[in-house]
């Protein structure tokens, strides 16, 4: 009788210890997208926000491996979108995907998460980032915690707004002294809007201590230094996903 006892007790144990394994592993596979609340360029009346391909294409890339995605936004509730394009066919996979549309529309306010829960937090660009990412203290510390807890801090073309005041327990900027680029002042510039965004993007991370890399407009370019990934423009989006799912295997 005591020997059953004791196998009952063991496989309990056993069971015990599979299902926090399991529980430990689903939490470090979760990655938190940020995107913007913000929906206008400026005072050009324009419409923005986050820029659909740079959610869909890392998010495809991500889902596909198996890692949960959550959304936060400073505002939380629904973000405004541009570069609304169902022809491009992830584009289309994620905005039909009901359990992902879902989370995005009912994004999280900075406040409701729980910083432990993530492994990586990647901020998905479009124009509105430069107005509400920068300055948001929230996000910061969050991005702060990930990447000091051993995590990684990604982000693609406006996203890296998010990165310019992000500060490390040692009082240093994060981008400090790391190899890091973003939609650059040749693309704003392409795009006539240099003295419509609040800063530029490149000059700021420079600032910040950046070791900033470039290539041509609109060419596929990601950076990876130190657990922190960026891509310079939509072009980069899925390779950034990529870049992450790379990281997260080490």
């Amino acid at each position: 009788m005591k020997k059953l006892a004791l196998l009952f007790l063991s496989i309990f144990t056993i069971g015990l210890a599979n299902s926090q394994t399991k529980k430990s592993k689903t939490i470090q596979k979760k990655i938190l997208f940020v995107v913007t609340s913000h929906d206008k360029k400026g005072n050009t009346g324009e419409n923005t926000g986050y820029y659909l391909g740079e959610v869909s294409h890392p998010w495809e890339v991500l889902h596909k491996a198996g890692y949960e995605i959550d959304f936060v936004s400073p505002k939380g509730g629904t973000p405004p979108v541009d570069g609304f394009d169902l022809e491009d066919p992830v584009n289309k996979e994620f905005w039909e995907n009901e359990e992902y549309k879902n989370k995005i529309d009912h994004s999280m306010k900075p406040s409701q998460v729980k910083t432990n829960d993530y492994s990586t937090i990647f901020y998905a660009g479009g124009h509105g980032a430069m107005w509400d990412f920068a300055d948001n203290t929230e996000l910061a510390s969050i991005a702060s915690k990930i990447y000091e807890n051993g995590g990684i801090v990604a982000g693609v073309c406006h996203g890296p707004a998010g990165l310019v005041n992000i500060r490390l327990n040692n009082g240093k900027y994060l981008v400090d002294g790391k190899k890091i680029n973003a939609f650059t002042n040749e693309e704003e510039a392409e795009v006539k809007l240099t003295d419509v965004v609040p800063f530029l993007l490149e000059d700021q991370l420079k600032e910040r201590g950046a070791k900033f890399e470039k290539s041509g407009l609109w060419q596929n370019h990601v950076v990876s230094d130190q657990r922190v990934i960026t891509g310079q423009n939509p072009q980069s989006a899925k390779s950034v996903g990529e870049a992450i799912l790379k990281e997260l295997k080490k």
